[in-house]
């Protein structure tokens, strides 16, 4: 208690000496987003507008959000929004689920469609590799939610915009390092180059951990290169290159017996089959990407925006059961056209255009003898395809009206050949056309309130995983998820700034909802799962308690985010039994998220987070659930400009501060019994780092 108030006390002292001189005018300020979100630029649904002005679910994920936590995973910045929760099975596995999305996700990202810097990471088999990305590759983003595919194509969960270009450009070099628990390691070097004409960005990042459970390292080098030409007043090219070698070891899911007793143990064997140890389950992943994007002003009436990109993924999974090899050589690209105009008071903006994107993988299944690639079970081919044709309307009307009218037109398709029997297979798997229409109203109650309502229709055709088992076997048939998604919300700021709200309720009707299945010998497999009905309120609210340069306190702020989610099945029958009624797995009726941030003028800082998640259900039967959490987490940190060209950041901090027992990234549907439905979560554990930047 004493070295507390010793702590205070000194702390206070050296910030009444510091006050006595003033700030310099960048005081804080770096390539930072640090704007407030009222004031943010949202470049969702090709608006480009302030969020208040955006008639859509969008939430924002800025720079100074990323900040307040440790510096090492996006995914408690994600899930301080609403609707939004992200889940880290094993160091380096995530899984996001946008409004439920990730009942198709039994580890990675699907049903959302997410693009870095305009070039689709997504590939044109639906799957996203986000964790190609360090925290360093991240700048901000825009998380869009329901059904965005008026503009972005399939995905019922919504979209995600990654920008990783800084919003302030400034020349110099910067390092960071951070620790952690279990051996975590964080380093970061990033060269910036060139000037407002020219920028080029020179990024390397390396993380490694022993992981808080057995069998949990991980290992993750990431070198990119991004460059920013300004070629000529009309034209600005964009260019981007990223590889990425990732490599975690994956301990498996527990029964709930096996979770009581030590949820640090890894998925032990049972009978002739062998644990994940024995197994040596790990992911071996390579990611390279390279693309370039074009913006080309043609007069003050159209532009352009074109970006092309090809990718690579060399993948290698030892499982439990099967020892799995993927190549994955994919290429796509983008453009939108847009035309602006005045029609006397109102104004006009009209875009379109397409996207295509077509793969090249190849998939092998093998025996895992202990680790080892083993006997040859399936060889397949697999070609996929797909593109959106798109256009929309915007106009922005006298009186603060603003209508959106959207729609976009989809084809997709996946020929599979299985080339391990003779004579070879092929499935040629079509969808139907899908046309995806969106409208919005906006209307501006006050200068800074807005009222919106949306109707759009989305959906979502299965990913190439998702029509195979894990084991590689060819799974049911599946039909793509269908649906109109209804919203109401309301976004704006009282009290001269000081408040902030956005706040949405949206209803949902899904049907042929795809669902994951794991079976009694631990393959996975997805079916359709009937209708579903999915409608919920999100809320964001945010006060700024003080906001003054020149005061002890130079900025307060809390914020609170609630999600209320109310997902079930309307009508689902299967293998003869009815689960009409039931909750769907995976999804937290209710989750609140409130933080407190606080900087004093001389430097020092304060982020406290708090969260609580309500149980979720872990079966299409409900008859098993993984429990409600509290969590607690805090960093503290002194920020200082040094010199006009050093800036220093030096911060320490804790997660789960009140030692919680939780699962994250449960195995839905696991078969039983027993089923292993249980991944444990870290307990209480602590981080530090130093961020050094200097200006040239």
């Amino acid at each position: 208690m004493k070295k507390t108030i010793l702590l205070v006390l000194l702390t206070t002292s050296l910030c009444r000496l510091w006050a006595q001189q003033p700030p310099p005018p960048s005081f804080l300020s770096d390539s930072s987003d640090t704007k407030p979100l009222q004031e943010a630029v949202v470049k969702a649904y090709e608006q480009n507008r302030k969020l208040t002005e955006v008639g859509a679910p969008v939430s924002i994920v800025s720079k100074a959000s990323l900040l307040r936590f440790g510096n090492s995973s996006i995914l408690p910045a994600m899930n301080a929004n609403p609707g939004v929760r992200m889940e880290e099975r094993s160091p380096g596995s995530y899984r996001l689920n946008i409004r439920g999305s990730s009942l198709r996700s039994p580890f990675g990202v699907r049903d959302t469609k997410i693009y870095w810097n305009g070039i689709p990471l997504t590939d044109p088999g639906g799957n996203t590799y986000l964790n190609e990305l360090g925290f360093y590759n991240f700048q901000s983003l825009e998380i869009i939610k329901g059904a965005a595919g008026s503009l972005y194509g399939a995905g019922i969960g919504g979209a995600v915009l990654i920008n990783s270009m800084p919003s302030v450009w400034e020349r110099g070099v910067s390092a960071d390092y951070g620790i952690g628990a279990w051996n975590t390691q964080n380093i970061n070097i990033n060269i910036r180059t060139g000037d407002e004409n020219h920028r080029n960005i020179f990024s390397y990042t390396h993380q490694n951990s022993d992981g808080y459970r057995q069998w949990t390292s991980m290992r993750r080098d990431v070198a990119s290169w991004e460059t920013q030409l300004k070629a000529s007043d009309k034209q600005t090219i964009h260019g981007y290159i990223l590889y990425s070698d990732l490599y975690y070891q994956t301990p498996g899911g527990l029964t709930l017996a096996e979770y009581l007793a030590n949820l640090r143990q890894a998925r032990p064997g049972s009978g002739a089959s062998p644990g994940a140890v024995q197994n040596k389950a790990a992911i071996f992943q390579k990611n390279f990407t390279a693309g370039f994007s074009s913006d080309y002003q043609f007069n003050e009436h159209w532009q352009n925006t074109t970006a092309i990109y090809g990718a690579y993924t060399d993948f290698r999974n030892p499982g439990i059961r099967v020892y799995e090899v993927r190549q994955e050589p994919h290429f796509g690209g983008r453009t939108v056209f847009q035309y602006k105009t005045r029609l006397g008071d109102s104004r006009l903006q009209v875009n379109a255009g397409a996207e295509a994107q077509k793969g090249f993988f190849e998939t092998r299944d093998y025996a895992n003898k202990l680790g080892v690639q083993d006997t040859l079970q399936t060889d397949d081919r697999i070609g996929n395809w797909q593109y959106i044709i798109f256009a929309q309307a915007d106009l922005k009307l006298d009186a603060g009206w603003t209508v959106t009218l959207g729609a976009s037109f989809n084809r997709n398709g996946v020929q599979l050949t299985r080339t391990s029997v003779i004579p070879p297979v092929t499935h040629d798997i079509r969808f139907a056309n899908k046309l995806a229409p969106r409208i919005s109203i906006l209307k501006k109650v006050l200068p800074e309130v807005s009222l919106y309502v949306s109707a759009a229709r989305g959906f979502s055709t299965p990913t190439t995983q998702e029509l195979q088992k894990t084991n590689g076997v060819l799974g049911p048939p599946l039909q793509p998820e269908d649906g109109t998604d209804y919203e109401v919300g309301a976004r704006g700021n009282l009290f001269h700034g000081k408040l902030f709200f956005d706040i949405n309720a949206f209803f949902f009707e899904l049907s042929n909802t795809i669902v994951q299945r794991i079976d009694s010998n631990g393959v996975g497999y997805s079916i359709n799962a009937g209708h579903t009905n999915q409608h919920g309120i999100e809320s964001f609210v945010s006060y700024q308690l003080a906001d003054d340069p020149n005061g002890f306190f130079r900025s307060i702020r809390l914020w609170v985010s609630h999600t209320w989610h109310d997902f079930h099945y309307k009508d689902f029958s299967t293998n003869g039994h009815d689960y009409s009624g039931h909750r769907l797995p995976s999804v937290p009726p209710q989750t609140v998220v409130t933080g407190a941030d606080i900087l004093l003028r001389c430097g020092f800082y304060t982020n406290v987070t708090f969260t609580y998640a309500d149980r979720i259900a872990l079966n299409d039967a409900n008859t098993a659930y993984a429990g409600s959490y509290n969590l607690l987490g805090a960093r503290v940190g002194y920020r200082k400009i040094i010199t006009p060209r050093w800036k220093l950041d030096i911060y320490a901090g804790g997660d789960n501060l009140f030692n919680t027992r939780y699962s994250l990234g449960n195995d839905i549907n696991a078969a039983a019994p027993p089923a292993r439905y249980y991944n444990a979560a870290p307990t209480v554990n602590y981080f530090g780092g130093v961020s050094v930047n200097y200006v040239f």
